[in-house]
């Protein structure tokens, strides 16, 4: 059994710190703000320069990594191994005695959690912690990380999720990873704006699923549009359909409602438009499941 982990009041702050984090960001935290790092007995610790993958604060008393970086460019793009189904992380370029292996091998060796920061596109980071490394192939320069449900005491029995557990949370890690890059491709293919109004206010767009993930399970740019939030809001709730040629429909009751200039302008006015499609054909979307979930909006504007 490991021994006790002199960094362990350290790492639940900073687990605490990220999860704060991750809430205030809905879950892709920017760079920037991950570079100004956390406070701990009276000192700013780092979590980590994200130059380079595995960090050791400078303040820890262990010899254990306390993060793990993968950026955006990585060649492993979160592979999982098909036998363990857990995330394989690369060792640092270079020897494996070198001090960064090193806290990286002695996380495995004492079974501490980490945090893991996975790049999603430059300057915005997915949180995953924590996560454990549960095995270690030098030959192939890689270790394999599993993450486990967050928890508020990291110390003590229980330290490692139970098998079952951590198979829950690999599960959940993978939908959310896959959820980002869906975003990401889908507001590059349409240039950041709003594909039916043109807005480009970064905050205020949003990826829309043509097909709901949760049911069909569909992560493609294919089965996306940018929306600005009022027209994701429209769309999801099938007040605003889009048929299969691009043309926006308006349902019945918002058209024939009177408001404000909101209503007016930001609604009604775009019914009978096209959306503006991305320039790639690849990117463009799906007719037919466009025609899908036109039928739908159909049907409740007849409703």
């Amino acid at each position: 059994m490991p021994g006790p982990d002199p960094d362990h009041a350290l790492r639940v702050v900073a687990n605490e710190h990220v999860r704060r984090l991750q809430q205030l960001y809905d879950d892709l935290v920017p760079l920037a703000v991950l570079r100004q790092g956390f406070d701990f007995a009276g000192e700013r610790i780092s979590l980590g320069s994200f130059q380079k993958g595995i960090h050791r604060a400078r303040q820890q008393q262990g010899p254990a990594a306390l993060s793990l970086v993968a950026s955006p460019n990585s060649p492993y793009d979160d592979a999982i191994d098909e036998e363990s189904g857990a995330i394989i992380y690369a060792y640092r370029a270079g020897a494996l005695t070198q001090a960064d292996n090193r806290a990286l091998d002695a996380a495995f060796e004492l079974q501490t959690p980490l945090i893991y920061f996975k790049g999603i596109e430059a300057g915005q980071y997915a949180v995953i912690q924590p996560v454990f490394v549960t095995d270690r192939d030098p030959a192939a320069r890689a270790v394999l990380l599993e993450p486990g449900l967050p928890v508020a005491d990291l110390a003590g029995e229980g330290l490692v999720s139970p098998k079952p557990v951590r198979a829950v949370a690999l599960r959940e890690v993978k939908v959310r990873l896959a959820q980002h890059r869906f975003r990401r491709d889908v507001m590059r293919a349409y240039r950041r704006r709003c594909t039916i109004c043109a807005l480009k206010r970064i905050e205020l767009v949003q990826a829309a699923h043509i097909v709901q993930f949760a049911s069909e399970g569909v992560e493609e740019v294919t089965n996306g549009l940018a929306l600005c939030a009022i027209h994701h809001l429209a769309y999801d709730r099938n007040l605003l359909g889009v048929d299969p040629d691009g043309v926006v429909h308006i349902s019945r009751a918002l058209r024939d409602e009177r408001d404000g200039p909101m209503l007016r302008e930001g609604i009604q006015f775009f019914h009978g438009r096209a959306i503006t499609l991305p320039s790639a054909t690849h990117d463009r979307p799906d007719p037919e499941r466009l025609a899908v979930r036109f039928e739908r909006f159909r049907e409740d504007d007849a409703a």
